[in-house]
């Protein structure tokens, strides 16, 4: 198949440098027009790779729009655990405050090794929570508490 004709006007420099390069490579000037033309149609690796960082720095972008929410409602949570332990626990007399001691230390060991199994198993409370928020239809009966880890 025949290729179509295109005339095109080269300033004498240009068409210089253009004769010196086919005859260097042994090859006609119009294979080498046509190959230039074709290079400067298509996206060359610069733009490949301005592409190419865009996606990523997209995917960071959710990433970090992903940890920000994360944080929020690590925060939240923790305000509004405080906020309500600090209404609703009352005052220990001086009389029980060392056996109280004594049970904290030993619920926070348990809280840290249930927090440990958390994390090794991936489950993590902002997950629960996105879940149950983005749950499609609230109207179900609701699924049992998990129990303590």
């Amino acid at each position: 198949m025949r290729k179509p004709f295109l005339t095109v006007y080269l300033n004498p420099a240009l068409l210089k440098a253009l004769e010196a390069y086919a005859k260097a490579r042994a090859v006609p000037k119009s294979t080498v027009a046509e190959a230039a033309i074709a290079s400067f149609l298509t996206p060359d690796a610069a733009e490949q790779q301005q592409a190419a960082l865009s996606r990523r720095l997209d995917r960071l972008d959710r990433r970090a729009d992903r940890l920000d929410r994360d944080l929020g409602i690590a925060v939240e949570m923790l305000a509004l655990f405080i906020r309500f332990w600090l209404t609703a626990t009352p005052s220990l007399p001086e009389a029980v405050q060392a056996a109280a001691r004594a049970k904290g230390r030993e619920r926070y060991a348990g809280f840290i090794e249930a927090l440990g199994r958390r994390l090794a198993d991936g489950r993590t409370f902002a997950k629960e929570v996105f879940g149950e928020t983005m749950a499609p239809d609230r109207t179900a009966a609701p699924s049992p508490r998990p129990g303590p880890d």
